[in-house]
């Protein structure tokens, strides 16, 4: 049985799906895709259907990412499938958890950052770089992959405790 990572955002088009390729990048490195499954969502459904922001595609392009996506909006039914929901910002992870129909699915919802050991308990939001420039993109890769190494190594210990 796969364990299941959703990562969420507002819209699904530049932070959750830069996360979804850069973290299925990582598990399929690790040789655990057959284990592991990667999606990502929005809080909201503005951008249902759309493709990733050109910006986040770019970004992903020039360091080595696949980009194929399309945007889609989180359903709480959602959480009796998945195993880990991880939140962009504070925001998210607040949005998340009132979405959750249980305790025990509220208790999946962890913040991404919260994996980067460097990002400091003041730090943990990925700042959405929506209305910026390419910085806030590059900026934004340079969280997501500091907290996939960190990320990669919880899910693996979850995997390999399964398997046990």
């Amino acid at each position: 049985m796969s364990y299941r990572v959703c990562f969420v955002c507002t819209g699904n088009i530049c932070r959750s799906p830069m996360a979804e390729s850069v973290f299925r990048s990582r598990v399929a490195e690790a040789g655990l895709e057959d284990l592991v499954e990667v999606d990502s969502a929005g809080t909201g459904g503005w951008h249902e259907g759309e493709a990733a922001d050109p910006r986040t595609v770019s970004v992903l392009d020039e360091h080595g990412y696949a980009t194929a996506h399309i945007a889609r909006q989180f359903q709480p039914a959602w959480f009796a499938r998945l195993d880990l929901v991880l939140a962009l910002d504070a925001g998210h992870l607040k949005a998340l958890r009132r979405l959750a129909p249980t305790d025990e699915d509220a208790r999946k919802v962890r913040l991404l950052r919260s994996y980067d050991p460097s990002a400091g308990d003041d730090g943990l939001d990925v700042p959405d770089p929506y209305y910026g420039g390419r910085d806030g993109f590059e900026e934004c890769l340079e969280m997501v992959e500091a907290a996939s190494t960190g990320l990669l190594a919880a899910v693996r210990e979850q995997v390999e405790g399964r398997a046990a």
